[in-house]
């Protein structure tokens, strides 16, 4: 395992208003590796994300990149660093074919017309670096594509420019198993490539089978972050709904006993 995280966040505080959505969250991605960050619904994985994308500006906290500490300001600050995230909707248009896609918002142009011929080989270039064989064209619309293809397309995208860190949000929540199979075979090829990869799921057989680390989510705080080889499905499910599993986990909230209410612990 590298001994410098590529992506490093330390103390996130996040509000809107008076409502404080991240405590104190720290997190890290490291290169050649998937981590998953699990959660549930209302925990925060969404508003770290954006946070870490620049969507959100934070509050409190710091963030380093590759070692050294970073502003993320905007969506743009994020991609120049290399870091970039798919989301859900996938954010593809089906009346553009994969290429276009690929390429929306950062077409290469020879002189005043676009460069068709460099940005089919770059994408043909990409798709081939992660082994992607269930694409018959390249210039195929996306709205033919099935839903496992699309996100190949989107995983493909977000690889395309040199990026290191890449955030994939529920990659695999509208796949049937054999697409789900075929994602999950993408992502881990991402980490084998060397880069660093944050999955954010809810299934946990796909986290244990996928993941080098979990890092769990509970009410805006970071419950724990750990190998995936060292915890159990069951302690990952405590984590998530209780924000503590045995010793793992954030510190018990107040007394755990009546008896603690009483001088000398006496009733």
């Amino acid at each position: 395992m590298a001994a410098t995280p590529l992506l490093e966040l330390r103390g996130i505080d996040k509000s809107f208003g008076p409502v404080q959505v991240l405590h104190d969250v720290g997190m890290s991605v490291y290169p050649g590796e998937v981590t998953a960050l699990v959660g549930d619904n209302g925990a925060g994985k969404s508003t770290l994300v954006k946070c870490i994308s620049g969507i959100y500006t934070i509050d409190a906290g710091t963030v380093l990149f590759d070692g050294r500490t970073v502003t993320v300001n905007s969506p743009r600050d994020a991609a120049d660093l290399g870091i970039e995230v798919v989301y859900q909707d996938l954010a593809l248009c089906d009346n553009l074919d994969i290429v276009q896609n690929m390429f929306l918002g950062r077409e290469q142009k020879r002189g005043i017309v676009l460069d068709e011929p460099t940005m089919e080989q770059m994408a043909a270039e990409t798709l081939a670096s992660l082994s992607v064989r269930t694409v018959k064209s390249l210039r195929q619309l996306v709205a033919s594509l099935s839903g496992g293809q699309r996100q190949t397309v989107a995983i493909a995208k977000a690889v395309l420019w040199n990026s290191k860190v890449v955030i994939l949000d529920e990659p695999t929540a509208a796949l049937g198993v054999a697409q789900t199979a075929q994602v999950l075979e993408l992502v881990r090829r991402l980490a084998d490539n060397g880069l660093g990869v944050a999955l954010i799921s809810h299934n946990m057989n796909e986290v244990f089978a996928v993941s080098d680390r979990i890092a769990a989510l509970y009410l805006g705080r970071m419950a724990a972050e750990v190998k995936t080889s060292d915890v159990t499905h069951a302690q990952v499910v405590e984590l998530i709904t209780g924000g503590r599993s045995g010793n793992l986990g954030l510190p018990p909230e107040g007394p755990t006993d009546f008896a603690d209410f009483m001088p000398g612990g006496q009733l």
